[in-house]
Formats: C-alpha cells, sequence, structure tokens
C-alpha cells in the first residue's frame, strides 16, 4: 500500500481532521462584514402569508399556496378566515384556513 504525504495537515490553520479551523470572530469590524441581512417582503400579501405560515404551522408543501391565495385574494377575506381558524380550528388549522377560504 502506498500512501500520500498528508501535507495540508501541517498548516497551522487546518485542524487535525483536515478540516479549515473556525476561529471565530477576531474583530469587530468581522461582525459587520460578515453580517448577512434578510430581505424584507416586497409586497403587503407576502407579509401575511408568511405571518399565516407562521401561525399556522403550515408544512413546506402547502406554503406556495398561502402565498397565491394571499396574492388572489383581499387581506380582508384571508384575515378573517385565519381568524376564524384560530377561533374553530383544534388540529392541522391549515387545512381549516383552506376549507373557510374555498367557502368563501
Amino acid at each position: 500500500m502506498i500512501f500520500a504525504p498528508l501535507n495540508f495537515l501541517k498548516k497551522s490553520h487546518y485542524n487535525s481532521l483536515g478540516m479549515k479551523d473556525n476561529k471565530g470572530l477576531q474583530s469587530l469590524s468581522d461582525i459587520f462584514t460578515n453580517r448577512q441581512s434578510k430581505k424584507p417582503p416586497a409586497y403587503q400579501w407576502q407579509e401575511l402569508a408568511l405571518k399565516i405560515i407562521k401561525e399556522l404551522g403550515v408544512p413546506a408543501f402547502k406554503r406556495n399556496s398561502v402565498f397565491k391565495v394571499c396574492k388572489e385574494n383581499n387581506q380582508i377575506i384571508i384575515e378573517r378566515a385565519l381568524n376564524e381558524t384560530k377561533e374553530l380550528a383544534q388540529k392541522e388549522r391549515w387545512k381549516y384556513f383552506f376549507k373557510v377560504l374555498a367557502d368563501k
């Protein structure tokens, strides 16, 4: 068996497993240079959809449907359906939310 030399392990910025060491923040300027910012929703209906997804625990495969109904329907109708869902639904509230919207 022939083994290749592991020269990369001898470098000081690699740990014993050959992975780069995470030294964390070295200075205060690292906080500002490594900052990741989230873009706010561009439209009000997107913000409403995110609120519904969070409050009702909508699963990943139905999230696009929430955005679609929020875009296509009036905000008042969506908020009424959300309030009715919160008051009446016990389990799987997101399913009840879609049933309420289908009736209106």
